[in-house]
């Protein structure tokens, strides 16, 4: 029997690279592919390409490079620009996993005679279902709402069954170099950067007002594609603001409690900020609403749904109502604060034999 061709996404570090050692102990066909997305000062892409093609020789598997640098900066870069220069607070990495790794590598690897395609990916595929994995505190599903059933269907992730630990003792048992090597973090591709010097150079300042809920203003901000829903610092509160609880009572500045980002108003360039029960809702609307699995469409609000704002975020017991304008609004069980435009969405079903990504959408207003 042929063995199965699987390309790997190779990042170079050490998860993707036992990854590797565990395809080819299983059998099957490796190549190993990075994929060169980002290229810029304090980049590290030149070490993780050297790092991913160190383990490759060490195991004998075939090496490719795939340039999707331009693709990249058209299809995230500018993403994540526009979405910020717009008011929203965009995913730049559910977007580089549907773009890139699930766009162009998954095609290049289809058409060119694989199998399947397999990365490091903290997540399940089984039986065309995407699952939560074994260390759900590493689970990665959020990121990967967009893809589809056929996609999953032809996607191993390795590291399915096994916790984060374990894969640095097992990466030390094979004599892995890069067994001790930092997780990355930020940005897919792009790395730890400052986003908010990121966003600066690009779009500069465009200073506008603080307002509380009630509409009065009682700050300054830089520009609101520095802040996020939820942030609670970067914006100035002026000393000379007086406010008025809830319950009557009248305290000065220094005595207030931290106000919160609760919503950005690109309209009028205004920054809505405030405390406690105010940064708290319990629904959400959602457009751009994808399930992995077209044939469940029609079935899935017969479910008990669950659904996550935000990576590793607590998922949140809710029921889904579609709207004639083809969004849908989440009614979740329990007030949540940090909601944000522009993030996404993702939908959960519990099953007897685990928990399922069913897709998800874009938070908007």
């Amino acid at each position: 029997m042929d063995r199965k061709k699987v390309a790997l996404g190779m990042s170079g570090g050490v998860d993707s690279s036992l990854c590797a050692h565990l395809l080819k102990e299983q059998g099957f066909e490796v190549t190993g592919v990075y994929l060169e997305c980002w290229r810029a000062p304090g980049c590290r892409s030149e070490e993780d390409r050297k790092d991913a093609l160190q383990v490759a020789l060490s195991l004998n598997l075939p090496f490719k490079v795939l340039d999707f640098k331009q693709a990249y900066r058209d299809r995230v870069v500018e993403y994540f620009f526009n979405e910020y220069e717009a008011g929203l607070t965009p995913n730049p990495d559910v977007m580089c996993n549907k773009e890139i790794k699930f766009g162009l590598f998954y095609d290049w690897a289809m058409e060119n005679g694989f199998d399947y395609v397999a990365t490091g990916h903290y997540a399940k595929s089984e039986a065309g279902l995407l699952k939560i994995p074994k260390d759900q505190h590493k689970d990665q599903t959020y990121f990967l709402c967009q893809l589809t059933k056929d996609q999953v269907e032809h996607t191993l992730f390795p590291l399915a069954d096994i916790l984060k630990d374990d894969v640095r003792k097992e990466a030390k048992a094979r004599n892995l170099h890069v067994s001790d090597k930092k997780d990355s973090v930020g940005i897919c591709f792009i790395g730890d950067i400052n986003v908010h010097e990121f966003l600066h150079e690009r779009l500069g300042e465009n200073p506008g007002e603080v307002i509380n809920t009630k509409g009065e203003v009682i700050g300054r901000h830089e520009g609101l594609w520095f802040y996020t829903i939820g942030q609670r610092h970067g914006f100035e509160i002026d000393k000379k603001t007086v406010v008025k609880l809830d319950n009557g009572e009248t305290i000065i500045k220094q005595n207030i409690p931290p106000f919160y980002v609760i919503k950005k108003l690109p309209a009028t360039n205004q920054l809505v900020v405030g405390f406690g029960a105010e940064t708290y809702a319990d629904e959400l609307r959602v457009t751009q609403l994808h399930w992995i699995d077209d044939n469940m469409a029609e079935s899935i609000l017969e479910k008990n749904l669950m659904v996550r704002i935000r990576h590793t975020g607590k998922l949140i017991d809710c029921s889904l109502v579609r709207n004639e304008d083809d969004t849908w609004v989440a009614k979740l069980s329990e007030p949540t604060k940090g909601i944000a435009e522009g993030q996404a969405a993702v939908f959960y079903h519990q099953e007897a034999d685990g928990v399922i990504c069913l897709g998800g959408g874009i938070i908007s207003s």
